[in-house]
């Protein structure tokens, strides 16, 4: 008996190591200190000297039963940039610039092309939130999972001045609101999709005249990552004065999590362009408009709250840095919430 033969394949391991190095090297900052293959990523942090406070953020997140999909399709290119999309955003979300990420990946059997393939898309999440890729680790769990499953999960930290953390504390009655525009589902509700359509490769394969696309392709699009939107805001001289990233739980859960008390959300329904596969959800699934709007984004990956006065010059930068945005609702008295009209 060895460890091949209970089911771990160290040299498995090692290939899928040496396939992912070029993704993971094409995710380097000048910060990084070594390379692949030591006990922990190292990461230097002397520029943050200029900072009068400087905060450290974090993140961890999955992605969800999402990965369901990739299974059925065989599809692994994107599936990690959905990874590196839910952790980076929520240090967006606060003011952050994400530094470094480090992602887990448990599979019943390691697959190096497979894993390589994975990473892959870890990688290019990471170069679209200008992110390094530190370190990770790719663990075999035969009998605990089949061995043609496996889960994705990540952890980034990122860094902010202390007077530039975006709180919410600021927001009050006549604030705007301004969406940045989603990529579809993102990561979140796939549970409900999952009972909506069957997960099978013809059903998955089925071209709709309304997606423009088939139902595989539309429902795996990566979640869209926000970083350098927000970026390009602060670059701006705009003052965001709250943010949230509209994931799990839809609007009524994460619109108040940005706001102070006494003070409500109010979105105009048709402020926006609400992406079609939201709609052929609803209705191949009955799903009422509320849990819609509870469970998935609605085409709103994330919404700031800024000064009125800053709406116009908002939506520029945004969509200067390549994104499409649009003023859809804004601030009033109440009790916390969410109001859509």
């Amino acid at each position: 008996m060895d460890y091949k033969k209970a089911g771990v394949d160290i040299e498995a391991g090692y290939k899928s190591v040496e396939l992912m190095k070029k993704h993971v090297k094409a995710t380097m900052r000048p910060e990084v200190l070594g390379g692949i293959g030591g006990f922990a990523g190292a990461f230097d942090l002397s520029k943050i000297k200029d900072m009068e406070e400087p905060v450290l953020l974090s993140g961890t997140d999955g992605c969800g039963t999402k990965v369901k999909l990739a299974f059925v399709m065989d599809k692994h290119d994107t599936i990690g940039i959905d990874a590196v999309a839910m952790c980076v955003n929520d240090i967006a979300c606060s003011g952050g610039e994400p530094l470094f990420f480090l992602d887990y990946i448990a599979c019943g059997k390691n697959y190096p092309e497979k894993i390589a393939t994975i990473v892959k898309g870890v990688a290019e999440g990471c170069i679209q939130s200008e992110c390094a890729l530190v370190g990770g680790e790719t663990a075999e769990h035969p009998g605990l999972m089949p061995v043609d499953d496996y889960d994705l999960a990540g952890f980034a930290v990122g860094v902010v001045d202390k007077k530039d953390i975006i709180d919410g504390s600021t927001i009050k009655p006549g604030d705007a609101l301004v969406g940045i525009a989603s990529t579809g589902v993102h990561s979140n509700g796939f549970s409900l999709v999952r009972s909506v359509f069957e997960m099978t490769k013809e059903s998955l394969d089925t071209y709709y005249d309304e997606l423009g696309t088939t139902l595989g392709e539309a429902l795996i699009a990566p979640t869209k990552i926000y970083v350098k939107a927000l970026k390009s805001v602060k670059n701006a001289g705009i003052k965001v004065k709250g943010c949230s990233h509209i994931t799990g739980g839809g609007f009524y859960e994460n619109l108040p999590r940005m706001l102070p008390d006494g003070v409500k959300v109010v979105v105009k329904k048709d402020s926006y362009k609400v992406p079609p596969i939201f709609g052929l959800i609803a209705k191949a699934g009955n799903v009422e408009e509320k849990m819609m709007y509870n469970t998935f984004n609605m085409g709103l990956g994330m919404v700031l709250a800024v000064d009125p006065a800053d709406v116009e010059k908002t939506i520029e930068a945004i969509n200067a840095a390549g994104y499409e945005s649009y003023e859809v609702g804004y601030i009033a008295e109440g009790e916390k919430g969410a109001e859509l009209c």
